[in-house]
């Protein structure tokens, strides 16, 4: 799935000049999929579902991957993400936590709904990290507010580190967050793309 073979990047990019890539729905910013091509500054992505979507790739984009971790290296004082559910107990219980590079501290600061059913995402500051019966709780702080999140065995956790294009190859696994223009065209404003086997969020 992954073997490049030297003529087939020829065969995609002379294909893509007559392919018609299929527009997301308009409430849609996030794609994920895996990579067809990558030509240019002009990348094709295949969706889950066969569509195909090509985006643009301003020259300063960011590319990003994930390196799996576990919740002992989360500290007091790291600047995190969570998705969480909200439970029939009423506490959110983690999905997964990501655990942003010093440089993102700030990146998404708050607390927000998601597109699931009581699906939240909150950016924030670990304050601490407590023992719980279910796992562990981390206690998350923003401006104007704060978030305790419950972690149990099951949560993914990652680190998101820095990427470069060299990863959007054929097959890899990406997820493009996508700004659409006037005219229909997809721009990314960012990349997370798969990396030593970890795929994206």
């Amino acid at each position: 799935m992954r073997a490049r073979i030297a003529f087939s990047t020829l065969i995609v990019a002379m294909s893509l000049t007559a392919a018609v890539a299929t527009p997301p729905p308009k409430h849609q910013n996030r794609i994920k999929g895996t990579v067809e091509a990558l030509v240019g500054d002009r990348l094709t992505v295949k969706a889950p579902d066969g569509q195909d979507y090509s985006i643009q790739l301003p020259a300063n984009v960011s590319v990003t991957a994930l390196a799996n971790r576990r919740l002992s290296d989360i500290k007091a004082g790291d600047y995190v993400g969570s998705a969480a559910v909200q439970g029939a107990d009423g506490k959110l219980h983690a999905q997964e936590v990501h655990i942003f590079a010093e440089a993102m501290r700030g990146a998404g600061e708050g607390h927000r709904p998601m597109d699931g059913p009581s699906q939240s995402m909150t950016n924030a500051t670990v304050t601490t990290v407590m023992s719980d019966p279910e796992g562990q709780v981390l206690k998350l702080s923003y401006p104007g507010g704060e978030q305790d999140i419950e972690v149990g065995p099951d949560a993914r956790i990652v680190a998101i580190i820095p990427g470069d294009r060299s990863l959007l190859k054929p097959g890899a696994a990406v997820s493009v967050f996508v700004n659409r223009q006037g005219d229909g065209t997809l721009t990314a404003r960012g990349v997370q793309a798969e990396k030593d086997g970890v795929p994206p969020l």
